[in-house]
């Protein structure tokens, strides 16, 4: 009999082992915790080099002379959205009766060990473009520490290029999201030329690189989860330790991230005392690639201090 009270007691226990981290992941009252609607629009074909380009972008001259994206279109979003998505002259291939513009409310926290990042959005009406078959809706946060100043200045645009896949000179070539400091030259077709190895080891030694979650939805199934870096190429880890959660209601999704505050190599650490870089993308309507929706530039800091998200102690 007690061998019998024995084993039921370690199968007990190793049911609560099994909770105890799922329970861990639900632990932000999310109800208690503040959130900000954030604008996600449709950038056509924009890329970091239209953006500096004056003939292509009005203004390209007060970006170049340092002005932010968010400091010229902030509360613009909906009309650019709109506006992009059936632009001829930045989509040479609009998607029929494609929304220009989708929002976000954003909710971050942190614990002891971990940070959280919670969103909530509705994608609406979407045609199917058929581009992902196994995934009508994606959701990514990109995020950088300082290491990336074209992040600052213009969020996920830093990462865009004129050569990537299916952007104006990119066609239908593999070139995946990458950054201006990983290419020995730039023209305004973007740069074909990665820097040998040992200078992306400095730029990766130095935080150059941009980190990004990314949770694949799929309805009555748990979330795919990927992370990685955006440096030469945009590259997942074989193993990631971004966790997610994903529900579905109605047409609503419910998207909780999670990851360690300090993840080891490869990865931002998240401080207190420190300002955060944060952009937010949804693939909608079984897209892929560059047809997505994406925000201006955010910030994030943890604890107190002055930025568009404050995750405080949970």
């Amino acid at each position: 009999m007690s061998s019998g009270i024995s084993k039921f007691a370690g199968l007990l226990l190793g049911a609560v082992g099994l909770i105890l981290p799922i329970a861990a992941a639900h632990a932000v009252d999310w109800v208690r915790v503040p959130g900000k609607d954030v604008i996600l629009l449709y950038p056509a074909q924009m890329s970091w080099e239209l953006l500096l380009t004056q003939a292509d972008h009005s203004g390209a001259k007060k970006f170049r002379d340092g002005k932010d994206c968010r400091g010229c279109h902030e509360g613009e979003e909906k009309a650019s959205g709109t506006l992009l998505v059936t632009d001829k002259h930045v989509e040479p291939a609009p998607i029929a009766a494609k929304p220009g513009f989708l929002k976000a409310n954003v909710k971050v926290a942190h614990d002891a060990t971990r940070l959280y990042i919670h969103l909530e959005f509705d994608p609406g009406q979407q045609p199917n473009a058929g581009m992902d078959k196994d995934f009508s809706t994606k959701v990514a946060v990109m995020i950088d520490d300082g290491g990336v100043t074209e992040a600052t200045r213009a969020g996920c645009w830093a990462a865009c290029h004129d050569n990537s896949a299916r952007m104006a000179s990119g066609g239908d070539a593999d070139t995946t999201k990458y950054l201006v400091r990983s290419r020995a030259a730039m023209s305004r077709q973007g740069g074909a030329q990665i820097k040998p190895a040992d200078e992306l080891a400095k730029i990766r030694a130095e935080n150059g690189y941009l980190e990004y979650w990314q949770a694949r939805l799929k309805p009555g199934a748990a979330p795919e989860v990927v992370d990685g870096t955006v440096l030469e190429k945009r590259e997942e880890r074989a193993g990631p330790v971004v966790t997610a959660e994903a529900s579905e209601k109605g047409s609503q999704w419910s998207v909780t991230f999670s990851r360690p505050l300090a993840a080891g190599p490869g990865y931002k650490s998240f401080q207190p005392g420190k300002t955060y870089t944060v952009g937010f993308s949804v693939h909608a309507g079984h897209t892929a690639k560059r047809f997505h929706y994406v925000s201006l530039e955010k910030t994030l800091v943890l604890d107190g201090g002055k930025a568009d998200f404050i995750a405080a102690a949970n």
